[in-house]
């Protein structure tokens, strides 16, 4: 090419928790039987789709109106039936979109590249993807941290939006994944008030807020917002097994107080308009399936089984004496830290095919430790799990799902990994 083509973070494009699958398919070219455990999809878990959700969508398809361009903002209907269940809310302030990463991708996309976003370390890498190649620079984080239930400190986040002045925003994941942690309420009212003294907006990354363990500790961020300009982010395929259904929107809370805000939200509309519109029947059948009288126990069943899988974690790590976990209160993932200081980082594996073993060798050399060890592990144990580091954390572990509908497997799965741990005891 007569130019350089290429934008300067391009290599901040990265999804690693699908491309560990390209080194998983090596696996699978000796005819090995992989457990997937690094991304949500039910569905190849073995989950069943629910029927009365198949009777919805079947019916909908009688309605001529789905196969229609929608409005640019998402459909009349459904954008008011979301607003009657939040008081603060009103249609207007709810913009559509096809999937998460188009919703991500604008709200970072149109600020100003000088300014940051401050994000959590760990943090999910679609944000932390968006950003960096919006703003051309680094990441600018605050730590979670798994001895203090993944909660952070206020004061680190308020020195780091202090001593930067290009940080215009805050960005919570909660709950958050990959720790699956469950902010106090007092550290997200923390939170808002640095926002509301530096003048500055608030992210909420809300996907997984109906699938939460405990309802009595969900904290209703309405209750607590103020004043604050925020944008919260819902995404329906979490809710549902069907991660092929990419229907996520935006809700937009307090756009008048800000003029400047409620430009940039303008911006992030105009550019939907350029669209037309995102994909009409999952914004269709999304009341339905929320007032479906068995979606509550449908959300409750799942949620049972999140929790027994969970506890089945807790009860055969329990006794390592150099990892952390931090049963999840949230979703369908748990998070397992290594304390470096007590584990053997250099431990030499070799794996019994010599193909194999090199290749595994080539690809895991001059990478961080839980790289390593969930490389080694696949080709050990055939489970699949997703680094820590993946998830631009300073911290090594990994990520596992609780979606293994088999729970004899699940246990099977848990305990291969357990012994694979020992080996890096020091």
């Amino acid at each position: 090419m007569r130019k350089n083509l290429l934008h300067y973070w391009y290599k901040e494009l990265s999804y690693e928790i699908r491309e560990i699958v390209e080194i998983a398919n090596k696996v699978e070219s000796y005819w090995i039987e992989l457990s997937l455990e690094n991304i949500w999809d039910p569905i190849a878990k073995w989950e069943k789709f629910p029927s009365w959700i198949k009777d919805i969508i079947n019916k909908s398809m009688d309605d001529d109106t789905i196969f229609w361009y929608c409005p640019s903002k998402g459909l009349d209907s459904t954008r008011e039936y979301l607003a009657s269940k939040n008081p603060v809310l009103k249609k207007d302030d709810i913009i559509f979109f096809n999937w998460l990463w188009e919703a991500i991708n604008k709200v970072y996309g149109y600020l100003a590249m000088t300014s940051k976003v401050l994000w959590p370390n760990p943090a999910y890498p679609t944000h932390s993807s968006a950003e960096a190649t919006n703003s051309w620079s680094e990441h600018l984080t605050y730590n979670l941290d798994p001895y203090n239930w993944w909660n952070p400190d206020l004061e680190e986040i308020e020195n780091k939006v202090k001593y930067n002045p290009n940080i215009t925003a805050i960005l919570v994941i909660n709950p958050d994944n990959p720790t699956w942690a469950t902010f106090k309420k007092e550290i997200l009212e923390g939170i808002i008030d640095i926002a509301r003294r530096y003048d500055m907006f608030v992210i909420f990354d809300e996907i997984y807020e109906k699938l939460i363990y405990d309802e009595h500790n969900k904290v209703i961020l309405s209750d607590i917002i103020w004043d604050v300009p925020w944008i919260s982010m819902k995404w329906m395929s979490k809710d549902i097994p069907w991660p092929g259904w990419r229907c996520g929107w935006i809700e937009v809370y307090n756009k008048d107080k800000d003029p400047v805000f409620s430009k940039y939200i303008d911006s992030i509309y105009a550019s939907k308009m350029l669209e037309v519109c995102s994909t009409t029947m999952p914004q269709y059948v999304l009341p339905l399936i929320y007032e479906h009288h068995e979606f509550k126990d449908y959300i409750r069943n799942r949620i049972k089984k999140y929790i027994d899988r969970a506890n089945i974690i807790e009860e055969i790590l329990w006794d390592i004496d150099f990892i952390k976990y931090v049963k999840p209160s949230w979703a369908f993932y748990a998070s397992i830290v290594f304390d470096n200081f007590k584990i053997n980082t250099q431990k030499n594996i070799t794996l019994k095919e010599k193909e194999l073993d090199k290749y595994i060798k080539n690809i895991s050399a001059w990478k961080r430790f839980d790289k390593f060890f969930c490389y080694h592990l696949l080709w050990k144990t055939w489970i699949c799990v997703v680094p820590l580091s993946w998830f631009n954390s300073t911290y090594d572990g990994f990520r596992i799902t609780l979606l293994e509908e088999n729970r004899e497997k699940f246990i099977k799965n848990i305990k291969e990994i357990r012994n694979f741990i020992l080996e890096f005891r020091k």
